[in-house]
C-alpha cells in the first residue's frame, strides 16, 4: 500500500502550538493546573461536608435539589 503524499496537519515539535513556533508558557500552564487541582480539592471537601450535614452522598444531594426545585 502506497503512503499518502499529504498530511492533514503539519508535524510539530513537542511544546509548539500550531499557530506559533514559540514553545508553550510552561510556567502559566503549571499555575493553571495548580489552580484546577486546588478547586477540585475544594469541591471534594464540599461534597464530604454536604454528606455529613445531609446524610446523602453527592448524587443524593443533587437529586434532593432537583426534587426541591421541581415541586
Amino acid at each position: 500500500m502506497a503512503e499518502p503524499s499529504f498530511q492533514y496537519e503539519p508535524i510539530e515539535k513537542f511544546g509548539e502550538g500550531l499557530t506559533t513556533s514559540r514553545p508553550w508558557n510552561t510556567r502559566a500552564l503549571a499555575g493553571v493546573e495548580r489552580l484546577n487541582g486546588r478547586v477540585a480539592m475544594l469541591g471534594f471537601a464540599a461534597a464530604l461536608i454536604g454528606e455529613l450535614l445531609t446524610g446523602h452522598g453527592p448524587a443524593g444531594q443533587v437529586w434532593a435539589l432537583v426534587r426541591w426545585y421541581l415541586r
